[in-house]
């Protein structure tokens, strides 16, 4: 399990790179950095608001990446109202995390275990 989002971009970023010696041949540059931007949404995400990490996982199809990131929390996820959160400041913080997850993917799936929490799927393409 990674311990944190930079540790998961590296275990994606392996498995991309194992898969361009496939017969698909490499991910584009643009499918790359989406998966690892995605990557580091759901994790963060999972760490910030979800109650901590309980699963991650990787896989390749064909023409398709998944990422899956599981968590403690059953809240599902939602954009924020507005820009965001207000800081003391009164600049926005953060809210576009899961827009920008939904305008990237293929395909987005969420499953809530029944023994809590809930698991995100998240498939991208890679060409």
């Amino acid at each position: 399990m990674p311990r944190d989002a930079s540790e998961a971009r590296a275990r994606v970023a392996q498995a991309l790179e194992a898969a361009g010696a496939g017969p698909g041949g490499p991910p584009s540059g643009t499918a790359f950095g989406d998966a690892l931007l995605v990557t580091s949404e759901l994790v963060t995400n999972a760490l910030r608001h979800g109650g901590g990490l309980t699963g991650f996982g990787v896989e390749l199809d064909r023409g398709t990446v998944t990422v899956s990131v599981a968590d403690a929390s059953a809240e599902l996820p939602h954009r924020k109202g507005g820009r965001g959160r207000e800081r003391a400041d009164g600049l926005a913080e953060g809210g576009f995390g899961w827009p920008l997850i939904r305008l990237l993917a293929l395909e987005i799936r969420v499953y809530l275990p029944r023994e809590g929490g809930k698991t995100i799927e998240v498939r991208l393409p890679l060409h």
